[in-house]
């Protein structure tokens, strides 16, 4: 990769331009443009072959070791991220269609304003969510409108929540399809259905022998309608039946298919959820079924777009089945996941397989750039742009659509930008790790090098976001099995990192062997053992106090406490996510509950000086 990589460097990179030269035109969209702009942002994702994305939330963690770290399982990790995209909300969702050609990158930014309501006045969604005053107040230094935020964000349902909406509409519901019911009749069901067939029948002939007789006065027809418990939907006879559970509605439904050459069943939700009753509704001829269903779809359409609001932009991402390239996928994706798609589940496995049915192929980005050597160590998109500046890798980047002028105070257009630099990055390590084959002279063979080799990732987390064998990108990383990894707490007074290890020298025969310590947050240190086993001899050692030396000894005396990595996952699994880490190993160390799908296999780590929390060095 290092020879890659230089081979890509020209003669004449004194004249290299600054990656991040320019600032680009963004359309900013709201709930004013948003139906208009619609058709516009289909074209531009269908004409494109990547989409870049970069979202705005009103907190990333509540605590240090909320953070994914190098300890972290793909489990652990996903849980992390699952906690923050539950617990913070989206505001800016900065999407970027793009293509290229040669050395010309076309670029469609966007930048959507979000801000959930319950618009259609039925108590769904009913949000709540929590601000981080820190970056609430680096938005606000960056110029963003929170009062555009508010009034004219962009509203959305995720896909379950608009499954839900449909049974509170109060709008009957098509039955497309009728699946025949596994279970035995019982002799209940017979009688009902008998009585419910005998019904539908007198009144499926009442509504024939009134199409065909015209002499009835409107009295008699009324008493007849009347006696046969018919009645009018929109300017077709309809019948409908009460039901008590859903088992009844499935032997209606059963039951209606005699009748389906013109009779069409429609379904009438309660406020529970549940079917309230089946209304039959008389068809006079095949031509008048045909319009009635395309009358219903083109409703329940209308009204499906009308409800779904900013999530239409991410049914057309996921309907085009497009690549996508993020810089944090496990961040962005499990927001996305939770406010668009459907609650998150429990479990990373879960979760990967529900992301990949709406978004099969997933770039990311910064995966990706720990595969390039000078980016290894680089996770923000400034600092990866400027790192580049020394390579000629030609990229001109031409945006497509006219955005809103661009007005450095404004923090919408500063954060708009990220999915245009997010789309420049990925073109320019694309080239660079093609450059050592041949110079990429067309969009095709731009596409098959991301396709082939940065693609298919929501297949599995990202490695630095914590999968089995974690992998943390870092020149000085070691990998250790988690069973070897020690939590230690509750130490009474303040200690350094150097001094902690020099006590626990001093404290057993363990640790004459190779160890590390390293603080996790300031309240919980974390021991490593590179020989295996020794961390089970710790630990024994620290529940008897017989076999400690004097100091350790005294620290247990005051409160001193320690943990295999099993009680960190567990604390995670429970949801114990306390400000310290301490008191979350101490709730799930007194938690009775056991999980029976819990993930008890080992983990390797990766483990990095580099990358943990070093209190002696802040």
């Amino acid at each position: 990769m290092q020879r890659r990589f230089l081979s890509s460097i020209s003669a004449t990179a004194g004249n290299t331009k600054t990656l991040n030269q320019g600032r680009w035109n963004v359309k900013q969209v709201k709930k004013s443009n948003f139906h208009v702009t619609l058709d516009e942002i289909r074209t531009s994702i269908d004409s494109s072959d990547f989409i870049a994305l970069s979202l705005q939330n009103t907190g990333s963690y509540a605590a240090a070791w909320h953070r994914v770290s190098a300890i972290d399982t793909s489990q652990t990790s996903y849980l992390k991220a699952k906690y923050a995209a539950e617990r913070y909300q989206i505001l800016q969702f900065a999407l970027c269609p793009f293509s290229r050609h040669g050395s010309k990158l076309t670029v469609h930014p966007y930048n959507f304003h979000l801000f959930p309501r319950d618009e259609l006045k039925c108590g769904m969604p009913s949000y709540s969510f929590s601000c981080q005053a820190s970056r609430l107040t680096a938005m606000a230094r960056e110029g963003f409108d929170f009062n555009t935020c508010i009034y004219e964000g962009i509203s959305y349902l995720s896909r379950a929540q608009e499954s839900a909406s449909k049974f509170l509409s109060g709008n009957p519901i098509l039955v497309d399809l009728v699946t025949v019911s596994s279970s035995p009749a019982t002799v209940a069901d017979t009688v009902f259905v008998g009585r419910i067939r005998s019904r539908v029948k007198n009144w499926r002939q009442s509504c024939i022998d009134s199409g065909s007789k015209t002499g009835d006065d409107d009295l008699v027809s009324s008493l007849r309608r009347l006696v046969l418990g018919s009645e009018q939907y929109g300017s077709r006879l309809c019948l409908t039946i009460d039901v008590c559970s859903e088992r009844q509605v499935q032997l209606i439904l059963e039951m209606l298919t005699e009748f389906s050459d013109d009779v069409v069943p429609l379904l009438v939700a309660s406020k529970s959820r549940g079917t309230q009753a089946v209304r039959t509704v008389f068809m006079s001829s095949k031509e008048d079924k045909d319009l009635f269903k395309r009358e219903l779809q083109d409703l329940e359409k209308e009204e499906n777009r009308r409800v779904r609001g900013f999530r239409e932009v991410v049914d057309l991402i996921s309907s085009s089945q497009k690549p996508v390239v993020s810089q944090n996928y496990l961040s962005d994706f499990t927001s996305i996941h939770a406010k668009f798609l459907g609650p998150l589940p429990s479990n990373v496995d879960e979760f990967k397989s529900s992301l990949s049915s709406a978004f099969p192929n997933v770039v990311d980005l910064s995966q990706f750039m720990k595969e390039i050597s000078p980016l290894s160590n680089i996770s923000n998109l400034p600092a990866a742009m400027s790192s580049l500046n020394r390579f000629f890798v030609p990229v001109d980047v031409e945006v497509a659509n006219q955005g809103c002028p661009v007005k450095l105070n404004e923090g919408h257009q500063s954060h708009g930008q990220n999915a245009v630099m997010i789309s420049q990055l990925f073109a320019k390590l694309c080239t660079i790790q093609k450059s050592d084959q041949s110079t990429v002279q067309s969009n095709e063979d731009f596409q098959a090098l991301a396709s082939d080799e940065h693609t298919n990732s929501v297949t599995s987390c990202p490695k630095n976001a914590g999968d089995e064998n974690v992998k943390v990108w870092s020149k000085n990383s070691r990998r250790v099995s988690s069973e070897n990894l020690v939590f230690i707490w509750g130490l009474g007074k303040k200690m350094t990192a150097a001094k902690l290890k020099n006590v626990l020298q001093k404290s057993h025969p363990v640790f004459a062997q190779e160890f590390d310590v390293k603080y996790l947050d300031r309240s919980c240190a974390i021991v490593v053992f590179w020989e295996s086993g020794t961390s089970e001899t710790f630990l024994s050692a620290v529940n008897n106090e017989e076999q400690l030396d004097d100091s350790l000894r005294e620290m247990v005396a005051q409160g001193l406490r320690a943990a295999g990595y099993e009680t960190y996952k567990r604390a995670c699994r429970l949801g114990f996510w306390e400000a310290d880490l301490a008191e979350s190993l101490d709730k799930a160390l007194e938690s009775s509950y056991t999980d029976p799908d819990s993930d008890t296999k080992l983990s390797e780590i990766d483990w990095s000086n580099e990358l943990a929390i070093n209190f002696d060095e802040l």
